[in-house]
């Protein structure tokens, strides 16, 4: 039948020479036919020619194994090479500075802002509290760049001035809600962090994002920390969230149900640090005069609390 007939009909044609197993020249020939209606004979044809040859063959460089010397193997996180000089207040304001006046969109704000982060490690705190002081204005569009600096700064020095503007309200919701979430990516969180950060969690103010973004970082510094509970400042965090819980989560109304959930949600956030609160978990689970949403909630708490905490008289059966 008609739509069994070939409309598209191709063919390519090739000739190589080759010597010495090198490819000196290639000439094709492609043809294409295209018939839209075989009855009627009609269609149209293309014909392509192409032509290949080798003009030159450069002689192979050999790899100097001199050069190898500065090479190591790393993997491929970004590296920045370690500041040998002492870095000066001074010198991180007038960074700050150029930030201001370089164009937003540049390569150059991108390696001044770099530069800035890892600059601000080198810091004291009274130096960063003193920085803060001379370089807390806003360039154009409102832009502060030492308040989107410090969260990646990661130091102990800088949590802690972190926690001083928070705790002033010298920055905007908006940035206070993004110093808590930068918590969360510290990587190596110390006690000093943790100390100056649990005051925060008895604020009448504080928000979600305060319960969680502390609570991870306990449980990021109880990661790599055995026998963190000894600590007093974990300690001082789950005293904390333990008051909270007042023993059993009882709630009064809907607001105090909705922080209770919060509370819970921290707890478990915790992790290995929420061991000695197993117990006022089981009966948060177990009475069956709470309501659906805290007992669901102080069983969910648990899963990351050791195994060795969990035994049967301190989570009973729930029903």
């Amino acid at each position: 039948s008609q739509s069994e007939q070939q409309i598209l009909s191709s063919q390519l044609e090739c000739v190589q020479s080759i010597k010495d197993g090198v490819l000196e020249e290639a000439k094709c020939t492609e043809s294409d036919r295209v018939t839209l209606f075989p009855q009627q004979g009609s269609g149209a044809q293309t014909q392509t020619q192409s032509a290949l040859k080798l003009l030159q063959v450069e002689t192979e460089t050999l790899y100097n194994k001199g050069d190898s010397e500065d090479l190591y193997v790393t993997n491929i996180l970004y590296e920045r090479e370690v500041t040998k000089r002492e870095v000066t207040g001074a010198e991180v304001t007038e960074l700050v500075w150029k930030l201001c006046l370089a164009h937003t969109a540049s390569y150059e704000t991108a390696d001044l802002f770099m530069t800035l982060v890892f600059e601000l490690r080198h810091l004291s705190l009274e130096a960063l509290r003193a920085l803060w002081q001379r370089s807390s204005f806003k360039c154009r569009d409102n832009w502060q760049p030492l308040i989107d600096a410090v969260p990646s700064c990661a130091t102990e020095a800088c949590v802690v001035l972190m926690k001083d503007l928070i705790a002033s309200g010298e920055v905007e919701e908006d940035k206070v809600e993004y110093f808590f979430w930068s918590f969360t990516f510290i990587p190596n969180p110390t006690s000093g962090m943790i100390e100056s950060l649990a005051p925060l969690l008895k604020s009448p103010r504080a928000s979600q994002s305060c319960f969680l973004g502390v609570t991870a970082l306990v449980h990021r510094f109880c990661s790599a920390h055995s026998s963190c509970d000894v600590v007093p400042a974990v300690q001082s965090v789950m005293s904390t969230l333990g008051e909270f819980l007042g023993g059993n989560c009882t709630v009064q109304d809907s607001e105090h149900l909705s922080k209770m959930q919060l509370v819970l949600k921290a707890i478990g956030n915790a992790g290995l640090a929420a061991a000695s609160l197993a117990p006022a978990l089981g009966s948060c689970a177990a009475l069956k005069s709470h309501p659906t949403e805290i007992r669901l909630a102080a069983v969910q708490a648990f899963r990351r609390i050791p195994c060795s905490a969990r035994v049967s008289d301190l989570l009973p059966r729930v029903t």
